[in-house]
């Protein structure tokens, strides 16, 4: 690789846009540095790191609206930061890979948009920057799924519904409830753990022991762990088994416990239940 050209490998997304020659107008967001908890690694959970965004958002020459001034017939320079920000507040993330084509999609979506260049940088894993870098355009690439999924029921189970010889009946009726999202509380006594992180998750693992529990004692019952997978099955099937530990630990805003009736009602404000038993 010559010289110019791994000085433009590293170089910023404006300055790599501007080499491809292409005929188009450019508007970018560059340095922005936002505090985010995102990484795969145990110890990047629970607390935040700085990320560097440097976005650049290639567009067909507005002429008109420019010769008239006019701001609603460009591409403005907020859809930058505001694609950051609906991204960063709809989950927790583990890759920084997901984030940067989730913001990329995000930015697509406006018709001004042909293609667009997407570089988050870690600030803080140690003396140097650590990122990812992707261009992506409108032609290729699928806008974000904003289709709200059906409005769930939330049903809460109570210990010992497992051994109770009417769980049939009760599934029943909660399938004709409509799409349902069960959380199936622990029918057997917790471990306890003197640190509360730790607690945590020995509650939260509790939870999808019951959930499991629950799944191999009727067919109906598919658990589920993602914000993707409740969608998809709020939309195909009548009884869902939510295992929580995924989504709470993801979340941007998690409940303060994780007690069942707790989590059954937090989940319920989350997905805008339409009904909630048992809580």
């Amino acid at each position: 690789m010559s010289d110019a050209a791994l000085r433009l490998a590293f170089a910023a997304p404006l300055d790599r846009a501007r080499a491809s020659g292409d005929a188009l107008d450019r508007i970018s967001l560059r340095d922005h540095v936002r505090l985010v908890e995102i990484g795969a690694f145990q110890e990047e959970r629970g607390t935040s790191q700085r990320l560097r965004f440097d976005i650049v958002a290639e567009v067909a020459p507005a002429r008109e609206a420019v010769a008239e001034d006019d701001v609603d017939g460009i591409l403005s320079y907020d859809t930058l930061i505001e694609a950051i920000d609906i991204e960063l507040a709809a989950e927790r993330l583990n890759l920084l890979e997901t984030l940067a084509e989730r913001i990329a999609a995000r930015v697509l979506i406006h018709e001004q948009a042909a293609r667009t260049f997407v570089r988050i940088e870690k600030l803080d894993r140690g003396p140097h920057a650590l990122g990812v870098e992707i261009v992506r355009s409108r032609a290729d690439t699928a806008p974000p799924d904003d289709d709200p999924a059906p409005h769930p029921h939330v049903a809460l189970l109570e210990p010992g519904a497992l051994d109770d010889g009417a769980l049939t009946a009760q599934l029943d009726a909660l399938a004709e409830a409509g799409p349902t999202v069960i959380l199936c509380a622990p029918t057997d006594p917790v471990s306890r753990a003197a640190h509360p992180a730790a607690q945590r998750r020995i509650d939260l693992l509790a939870l999808e022991t019951a959930a499991w529990q629950l799944a191999a004692r009727d067919p109906r019952c598919v658990v589920v762990a993602s914000r993707t997978e409740i969608d998809h099955a709020l939309r195909t099937r009548p009884l869902t088994v939510w295992a929580p530990s995924r989504i709470v630990l993801d979340a941007t805003d998690p409940p303060v416990d994780v007690a069942p009736a707790t989590l059954a009602r937090w989940f319920a404000a989350e997905f805008d239940a339409k009904g909630l038993e048992g809580a």
